[in-house]
């Protein structure tokens, strides 16, 4: 793993170099590891082109059976609407964190299940009980479906905090992929009701306009033709930062950040250019690129995806306190309300 400025503190853009392996030429010879080439070779021969709802839904949830460990308790129930599936690791002391964890699949595809073992891994490996987040699906409920979703967990959560014996203002929001853009979506809406966002390989920028994109557009499985795809079946105006986080006017004021990237991604850029962003607007980012793997890393048998959990778990379990609960709430955002351009 290559970490990239570990921490870029508040106001100190981070450099140009993100690292080895960061270089956004073409490369030369495989930059996969031979353990992460076989299975994206595998994975990408099992896996539908774009087009088809149906039989992509169906290839995402076909090897949702891998088992994470073991925790205390899983229970599912509705937060306000939205299903949600609570992990609780352990008993522990009433100021556990509490993750709001929200996940990938093109904003179309999977769900608690699918995503079930990276949940009890992230659960365990922080010491936080995780709510992960079955919010409604394109393109049968386009954007803003999905973000209203999550803003909206993130209410319930943070209200009934307590309850789960964590702490009200160590509430933070994860996401991989797409989930890894709801997670800045919702923390651009509410900031000041998160603790820290834990941003996994995310993408940012409906644009596409990127070096990695061109770089690693067909061969590691995730491939520039199906995001663009995702992208045109999730809807929203692209240049709205409520759909692009990117093309957000300001970014002062959020909370903390950990960005974890795939090297050989699609998406590398936009999460670089991000992590750049809130350096300079004063938040505190650290990124964590790993080298040899391709998107989607983190739910797949290679030992960076474990890695990259136990280091975001250790994250997590540091996070400190946002404002305190009864600092008021602000009332639900217009998720259509365009934010005023800069002067």
């Amino acid at each position: 793993m290559t970490d990239a400025r570990a921490d870029f503190g508040p106001g100190s853009g981070p450099g140009p170099d993100f690292g080895p392996g960061s270089s956004s030429h073409p490369p030369t010879a495989d930059p996969l590891s031979p353990q992460a080439r076989r299975l994206c070779d595998a994975m990408t021969a099992g896996f539908p082109g774009p087009g088809d709802t149906g039989a992509l839904r169906a290839a995402a949830t076909s090897g949702s059976g891998r088992a994470g460990p073991a925790v205390a308790s899983v229970s599912d129930t509705v937060a306000d609407g939205v299903p949600v599936r609570i992990y609780d690791p352990a008993p522990g002391p009433a100021d556990r964190p509490l993750v709001v964890f929200l996940h990938g699949g093109g904003w179309m595809m999977c769900g608690p299940d699918s995503h079930d073992a990276t949940c009890r891994s992230l659960a365990v490996a922080a010491g936080a009980v995780v709510v992960s987040v079955d919010y409604r699906l394109a393109p049968e409920h386009p954007w803003p479906a999905a973000p209203d979703d999550a803003l909206t967990v993130l209410l319930w959560a943070r209200d009934r905090a307590r309850a789960y014996r964590c702490d009200p203002g160590r509430v933070v929001l994860a996401g991989d992929s797409s989930g890894g853009n709801l997670a800045a979506v919702t923390a651009l809406r509410a900031p000041e009701l998160v603790a820290g966002q834990l941003l996994f390989y995310p993408p940012l920028d409906a644009s596409m306009d990127s070096a990695s994109v061109e770089t690693y557009a067909e061969g590691y499985f995730h491939t520039a033709a199906h995001m663009a795809w995702y992208w045109d079946q999730y809807g929203g105006d692209p240049e709205h930062p409520h759909v692009s986080p990117l093309r957000a006017p300001d970014l002062s004021g959020l909370p903390p950040a950990l960005i974890v990237l795939a090297d050989c991604d699609i998406l590398r850029d936009e999460g670089l250019a991000y992590a750049r962003r809130l350096a300079r607007a004063g938040v505190d980012c650290a990124v964590q690129l790993y080298p040899g793997v391709f998107h989607g890393f983190l739910g797949l048998p290679l030992p960076a995806g474990a890695a990259a959990l136990r280091a975001a778990g250790a994250w997590v379990a540091e996070v400190r306190a946002a404002d305190p609960p009864d600092a008021g709430r602000p009332g639900r955002p217009d998720p259509h309300r365009r934010p005023p351009a800069q002067g």
